[in-house]
């Protein structure tokens, strides 16, 4: 996927919830910056994420972030790559341990838009996270790195519990129940 392509699934993209057809504007906004792909675009910038399901569909791998302190699917950061479910697929590997996955829906999954604080060096910005979904086809690789304080598979009936409302993630659980 390039900038072209992700601008057309974007610009194509559907939804039941009302907040992702208002992101989509501002995403389409975003990828008009020659460096929307990178940090240095200080008020917000493209990142990517995964949303990994076990097996069975009934788990969802989370990682408890240090920085932010709470319960988030992985992904991060594009740093110039374009290539929006490679960077998912990178930051799934690097922050889960999990290299064995399967993409089950080509395309967008979700589409959201969050605030980060500002800290040390870093001014209060937004991250435009494009999320895809996964199936963990060896779920138990799973390895967490110095970014979080925990991993875990959460079960979807105990999710709400780990992530306090956030209505992102929540989304993410009702789209799974359509998978």
């Amino acid at each position: 996927m390039d900038r072209k392509e992700l601008i057309r699934q974007i610009e194509s993209y559907q939804s039941a919830y009302i907040e992702e057809l208002a992101y989509k504007r501002r995403f389409l906004d975003l990828l008009s910056f020659d460096n929307c792909f990178e940090r240095s675009l200080s008020f917000g910038h493209i990142t990517a994420s995964a949303w990994v399901l076990n097996p069975n569909r009934d788990a969802v791998m989370l990682l408890h972030h240090k920085k932010l302190d709470r319960w988030l699917q992985p992904g991060g950061h594009a740093d110039g790559d374009e290539d929006v479910v490679r960077v998912a697929q990178k930051e799934l590997s690097e922050e889960t341990g999990l290299t064995q996955v399967k993409l089950l829906k080509d395309g967008i999954f979700d589409l959201d838009i969050h605030a980060i604080p500002a800290r040390k060096a870093d001014l209060a910005h937004e991250h435009y996270d494009v999320r895809f979904v996964f199936v963990a086809l060896q779920p138990d690789e799973m390895k967490k790195n110095e970014e979080s304080n925990d991993l875990a598979w959460i079960p979807l009936e105990q999710l709400d519990d780990y992530v306090a409302g956030e209505a992102s993630i929540l989304r993410m659980l009702e789209k799974s129940k359509h998978l």
